[in-house]
């Protein structure tokens, strides 16, 4: 999954403290996106704005990478104001009574030099519920800006069945299954 092609160089640089250093997650370049098809006329494209997540990743022994996410569900966004405040309600996610989501891996599978599928559970509305996500290493190794920086970065592709968590508001028509994209950096330390 993780072990994307790099110079010789760069592989020789990396290669003696691949095995003990520490990657701290930046929540500054992690996202959270989902899509919804709205009644077949448009798809509108929401995300989260307040999430934490934390990672330990080795990328020589990728299976081994545990990663957890906590986001505020009150932090939904979609672009207008109105739409917003009804999925923090009892119509969608309730994040009076449920303010968090969360997603616990509980296993990482690689199933390609640059891919792997990340298993876990996702809790939301009091629910937890088995998710896979198919993860894609984007690039690893120096920061362009700061070369004394080591960047990895992946993005992670799955679906979500909202109704399997209670949120059956407008289904049908509203479709249950939503797709979700999780970017995520992290820095070496």
């Amino acid at each position: 999954m993780f072990l994307r092609r790099v110079s010789l160089a760069t592989a020789l640089t990396l290669a003696p403290l691949a095995a003990f250093a520490q990657w701290q997650a930046d929540p500054s370049h992690t996202s959270v996106t989902f899509e919804v098809d709205h009644l077949g006329f448009s798809v509108l494209h929401g995300r989260f704005q307040n999430i934490d997540p934390v990672v330990s990743f080795d990328p020589e022994d990728i299976e081994a990478t545990e990663i957890s996410v906590t986001i505020d569900a009150s932090s939904v966004y979609s672009g207008w104001e109105s739409r917003d405040e009804h999925l923090t309600q009892g119509d969608f996610l309730n994040a009076e009574e449920f303010p968090e989501i969360t997603f616990v891996s509980t296993s990482v599978a690689q199933t390609g030099e640059d891919t792997a599928d990340i298993t876990g559970d996702l809790t939301m509305l009091g629910q937890t519920r088995e998710v896979v996500f198919a993860a894609t290493l984007n690039q690893i190794g120096p920061f362009p800006f700061n070369p004394d920086m080591q960047v990895a970065g992946f993005t992670a592709t799955g679906s979500v069945d909202r109704t399997e968590f209670g949120m059956d508001f407008g289904a049908p028509v509203i479709p249950a299954v939503i797709p979700v994209t999780v970017n995520l950096e992290m820095i070496k330390q």
